[in-house]
């Protein structure tokens, strides 16, 4: 291909015309398409899906009593922990329970998740190419503010992506058996929501999302790749056999990532996620529990949530669902960083995405 001769030194403007010739001539049939390389895109994005599905799937029901924390009525507390809460979703709801919402937030996360290490691969490549040719040095790498930079990016174009899916997955999430109102799946609520609130209200709360998603995703990936370069350069204790870590290290380099990540966004995903419940006609009533003590729910913005939720029930209830979200996150990040690797490797692809 024409983009794996150009010079380092060609201009971007020149290696793009090149692209677009190659297509050109693809599609008039004088040349035959790159299918290898859409070949890697799509085994990448196969990864990064199965890397979510599974991640997710495992921390479901600390997933799931997380969200019921965040958005609890304080007036009429239901939840006071995360063994008590989880005791409490299986003595009232069963198994099932414990699993509400999972098949909507897979359905979300497992494209979420694929665009997002696709797009960190991509603009850790473009970011890196940039960073080259202006130091000069053909041999640099990124470093971890570059690592934060792309993971930002990542972050938010996967996330502004599957928003939708994720606003009406909290909904559903908090929903009991007791609730007035049900929405029965993804597509129902979706289409409830546009009849009921307008295209704009699967949106809500999207504004602290992009804002936590930066330091989220961005120092999630920064941090584990940053531990494992540090880990392959120096092999403290011994750690790197054959210039290879082990999943076992892996895992631990995840969750540090994962735990850095979850700490500095959290107030952000629970205004997010009040945010979210603004504008539904039963979300009171659902919040309880039990249909009783409404509690209004209205927000002209994000400034306006954080100010009403502190104002109202301390600076503590931005950390509500801190604890459970920290024993989800921990695991979550470290199996879907390790299960996408494995997955590539197995797929055989490429799987250093930093050099």
């Amino acid at each position: 291909m024409a983009s794996e001769n150009v010079k380092t030194g060609e201009s971007a403007v020149t290696t793009i015309v090149n692209l677009a010739e190659e297509a050109k001539l693809a599609r008039e049939g004088v040349v035959k398409a790159p299918s290898y390389a859409l070949g890697s895109i799509c085994k990448s994005l196969v990864a990064g899906g199965v890397a979510g599905g599974v991640s997710r799937t495992a921390v479901a029901p600390l997933e799931r009593l997380k969200i019921l924390l965040q958005v609890q009525n304080p007036h009429n507390i239901k939840y006071n922990g995360t063994i008590q809460g989880l005791k409490y979703i299986w003595r009232t709801e069963g198994f099932r329970g414990l699993f509400k919402g999972n098949g909507t937030n897979c359905a979300r996360i497992v494209p979420n998740s694929a665009v997002k290490f696709f797009s960190y691969e991509q603009a850790s490549k473009g970011i890196l190419y940039l960073y080259q040719q202006q130091t000069g040095n053909e041999d640099a790498q990124l470093t971890p503010l570059l690592r934060l930079g792309a993971g930002a990016c990542a972050g938010i174009i996967a996330m502004s992506a599957t928003y939708p899916m994720d606003m009406v997955r909290g909904r559903i999430t908090v929903q009991t058996e007791a609730s007035p109102y049900q929405y029965r799946g993804m597509f129902h609520a979706l289409s409830t929501v546009l009849r009921e609130e307008g295209p704009r209200a699967l949106y809500k709360g999207w504004l602290p999302s992009v804002i936590g998603v930066i330091p989220y995703v961005g120092l999630n990936f920064a941090v584990y790749e940053s531990l494992k370069d540090w880990l392959l350069k120096s092999n403290p204790f011994g750690l790197v056999e054959n210039s290879e870590l082990s999943v076992t290290t892996r895992l631990a380099c995840g969750a540090a990532a994962g735990t850095v990540g979850q700490t500095v966004a959290y107030p952000l995903d629970v205004i997010r996620r009040r945010m979210q419940m603004v504008g539904w006609n039963h979300a009171a009533s659902v919040l309880t529990a039990d249909g009783r003590s409404k509690v209004p729910l209205e927000y002209t913005g994000m400034i306006d949530a954080f100010r009403k939720t502190v104002q109202h029930e301390g600076f503590g209830a931005l950390y509500k669902g801190l604890v459970p979200n920290s024993v989800k996150v921990v695991p979550s990040i470290a199996i879907a960083f390790v299960t996408y690797e494995v997955v590539k490797d197995v797929l055989g692809v490429e799987i250093r995405i930093s050099d």
